[in-house]
């Protein structure tokens, strides 16, 4: 199994900008980004693929947020532009195996991000 640190939260003013860090133990064929607000289920964020770099965003982040990785490292960042009050949450860092899709199996300790 993977093992994930996250690391870069906060709290920021609407319109600010935040990156998150995700520190992967090894290899991962695809990592990704969750969030998850009070009272609501966890929904995915943005993923990545790390053979490639191809990269896919929910639509009510994409065009604000940037998922990217430094393979050397087995790191995955996301950079969050353009914050709103609704993007406030947990945010879980992931990786998993790709088969159709990105199979998540690891998750990461979960990081606040919180927009004001």
């Amino acid at each position: 199994e993977v093992q994930l640190v996250e690391s870069g939260g906060g709290s920021v003013q609407a319109g600010g900008s935040l990156r998150l860090s995700c520190a992967a133990s090894k290899y991962a064929g695809c990592m990704g980004w969750f969030r998850q607000a009070p009272g609501k289920e966890r929904v995915w964020v943005a993923t990545i693929l790390s053979d490639d770099r191809r990269t896919y965003y929910a639509d009510s982040v994409n065009g604000r947020f940037t998922i990217s990785q430094d393979s050397a490292k087995n790191t995955v960042f996301l950079q969050m532009n353009s914050l709103k009050p609704e993007d406030t949450a947990m945010y879980y860092c992931a990786a998993g195996s790709l088969l159709v899709r990105c199979a998540y199996k690891s998750w990461g300790q979960r990081t606040q991000v919180t927009v004001s």
